[in-house]
């Protein structure tokens, strides 16, 4: 089959089509004709040498979607032939074929694009587990999500609308913002603004913003402690280098600053978080975003692309 294969750190050149044999599942295991893969910032880290555990030779991808081709042993709630999305796969989902765990990969409804079943694995987990289980929201706070129009941002628009929380999100283009809306923010404004702490401020009123998804902490996190309200939150879910911050800023209001990843998610938290994705995608209330579609040939230009700025949805390769 066709893969991509890492063999070593460094830039989107490493990132190498090749032909490696057909991978086979075992007990417990899914092997999945892969028709959409997820490409995630991360992965550019760990392409890069610079994320925990970079280790080589790799075969990127976590998430993705495709047809059922063969279960392994114990498999009982997957057959040959069954749409799927998976999280977590085994073999890398930059390929033509995947083997992912059984208790990851979930039946895909028919309405649901394969594109669309690439963008859940990584950000709807990563926007539930900040949200939910790092960040503690409630139905009734006001959440800002900083950076909202990429696809873990989309998510966590989408999530935080559904569980009653107050959306504000920010986004650089007149496209990003009107997306932020169209899936259940309250306001959207445009980060770039000299002026948007302001109009944040305005906007959440006499409430102020509980809770903060941070996307791009090394630029925003200072500003994001001066809008927090009283034991306010702020999540760090992407950062590309340090920041200064002033302690003192957390001290009066007793903010919290947490960190999170996905990797660190308890095998029930997945459970939970799956759960909730799930349920989301048969009432419909689930609609993820594909901004682009790449081939798997053109993977340097998808993993290039989701590092740029003015993100809008998932970026995803088809094999």
């Amino acid at each position: 089959m066709k893969a991509i294969r890492v063999q070593k750190a460094g830039g989107p050149e490493e990132l190498e089509l090749t032909t490696v044999p057909d991978p086979s599942p075992g007990p417990g295991q899914v092997l999945v004709a892969v028709k959409a893969a997820g490409v995630n910032p991360f992965e550019v880290y760990r392409r890069e040498g610079k994320y925990p555990g970079s280790e080589f030779p790799w075969a990127p991808g976590v998430d993705g979607a495709g047809n059922v081709e063969a279960v392994g042993q114990g498999v009982n709630t997957l057959s040959a032939g069954d749409r799927v999305w998976f999280a977590g796969a085994l073999t890398g989902s930059y390929a033509e074929k995947s083997v992912t765990p059984e208790a990851t990969t979930h039946p895909l409804p028919e309405p649901v694009t394969f594109a669309q079943g690439a963008a859940l694995g990584v950000p709807f987990g990563t926007a539930y587990h900040g949200l939910f289980q790092r960040g503690g929201g409630k139905a009734g706070e006001t959440l800002l999500v900083h950076g909202a129009s990429g696809g873990v941002g989309i998510a966590a628009v989408e999530l935080a609308a559904l569980a009653g929380l107050t959306v504000i999100g920010t986004a650089s283009t007149d496209r990003g913002r009107a997306l932020i809306k169209d899936h259940g923010a309250k306001f959207a404004f445009d980060h770039s603004d000299p002026n948007y702490l302001d109009q944040i401020r305005e906007a959440a009123g006499e409430q102020g913003v509980a809770l903060i998804l941070e996307m791009l902490a090394n630029v925003n996190l200072p500003k994001d402690l001066t809008i927090l309200t009283k034991f306010g939150r702020v999540v760090v879910i992407g950062s590309r280098g340090p920041v200064e911050i002033d302690p003192r800023v957390t001290m009066g209001n007793e903010l919290s600053i947490l960190g999170m990843s996905l990797n660190n998610a308890t095998a029930e938290q997945i459970v939970e978080s799956h759960a909730a994705i799930n349920r989301g995608l048969a009432n419909g209330t689930i609609k993820p975003v594909v901004g682009r579609e790449f081939t798997l040939a053109d993977a340097p230009a998808a993993q290039e692309a989701v590092m740029q700025p003015g993100a809008y949805g998932k970026i995803v390769v088809v094999p």
